[in-house]
């Protein structure tokens, strides 16, 4: 598509414009191009800003997600006001504001097998924002079957990582990660926490290797896997190649049942349910799995002890009555009744709180 840059344009790019490897014709090709961002949280934020102050002229912004309080630690595209709505609503609003010249496509569905392919194919450029792998094996998936070169990112506490994946038959994510881990091996930002600005430092990674693949310049990082570690500040390389005997691509994703953490023995029990029975009079033995951290941070009345979720058994528990265990959103607290069921506890004197102590905090 050939665009021109207004008058206003040229000043709005100049500062673009003034770089031989840019110049007038670069940001053109800016203006011209269609990129999706997958996700608007903690990595699509920086992202789709510094995308949409670049002058990338087409925007796609995908989430089917409303704007959480908590989310807005990391995720930057939202704000105060915003909490409780639409999270492509909130970022197409904001990157509006930022530059009215860029056009936004707000798509606010769940990617799925189903529209996956008529999504992405409507782009040039995908980039990968989520924070679930279905979701990470779906577009890996999809863009191969497409042609399309996506730029991945994944954060998990004070690290990171960012590549190029699917550029003119360059290395997939598949060939990173040919399977996905266990289910609950790898915690979720809710569960483990995430440094706030450690998404926004790999986020504005991915936003500069679209730009160079916008623009054709520089060496994209096709084939490497760029690693960040913010307590350490260092970057690390791992080179990645191709799969020459990978078959092409006749089904999408993954089957999202092998990332479900199974339902946990026991008895599942929400906030409202413990409160009444604490009122008629029951007293369980509290187990709290959290950190020792969060756990000071906010606890429940009464909790009798607390163990870190991967090394509770037995021996923590009293010889009878009924263990209520919690954590902050489920999941560890789920994991450790698994492993004190395994260890012979009986799974009728354990109960787990549904939705963690956040859910605690907000029916209170």
């Amino acid at each position: 598509m050939q665009v021109e840059l207004s008058a206003s344009e040229r000043v709005r790019y100049s500062r673009h414009i003034l770089l031989p490897e840019v110049g007038v014709e670069g940001q053109k090709k800016l203006r011209a191009a269609r990129v999706l961002c997958v996700g608007t949280g903690g990595l699509g934020s920086p992202v789709l800003l510094y995308l949409a102050a670049a002058g990338v002229g087409t925007l796609g912004v995908i989430d089917f997600d409303r704007v959480d309080l908590s989310n807005l630690q990391r995720q930057i595209i939202h704000s105060s006001d915003g909490v409780g709505t639409s999270k492509v609503a909130s970022a197409a609003a904001r990157l509006h504001a930022l530059d009215p010249g860029v056009r936004v496509e707000p798509w606010d569905v769940a990617l799925d097998k189903g529209n996956a392919l008529d999504i992405l194919g409507k782009y040039d450029i995908v980039v990968d924002g989520t924070d679930n792998f279905p979701t990470r094996y779906l577009i890996d998936d999809a863009c191969a079957a497409l042609g399309i070169p996506y730029v991945h990112g994944s954060i998990f506490k004070f690290e990171g990582q960012v590549s190029v994946f699917n550029l003119r038959g360059g290395p997939r994510y598949r060939d990173l990660f040919p399977e996905p881990p266990p289910p609950g091996a790898v915690p979720s930002c809710g569960e483990a926490g995430v440094l706030g600005v450690l998404p926004g430092v790999i986020g504005t990674l991915q936003a500069t290797e679209v730009i160079k693949l916008i623009l054709g310049i520089g060496a994209p990082l096709s084939g490497r896997v760029l690693i960040y570690d913010a307590l350490s500040m260092t970057f690390d390389e791992v080179r990645l190649a191709a799969d020459p005997d990978r078959a092409p691509v006749t089904t999408l994703g993954i089957d999202e049942a092998l990332c479900v953490v199974p339902p946990p023995s026991g008895v599942l029990v929400d906030a409202a349910e413990v409160m009444a029975r604490r009122a008629a009079g029951w007293n369980p033995f509290v187990l709290d799995v959290r950190t020792a951290a969060e756990h000071a941070a906010s606890r429940m009345p009464d909790v009798a002890a607390r163990v870190d979720h991967d090394a509770v058994g037995p021996d923590d528990l009293p010889a009878a009555g009924d263990v209520l265990v919690v954590c902050r959103s489920g999941g560890r607290a789920a994991a450790a009744i698994r492993r004190l069921v395994a260890s012979g506890v009986d799974p009728g004197r354990l109960y787990l709180l549904s939705g963690g102590m956040l859910a605690w905090e907000t029916s209170r």
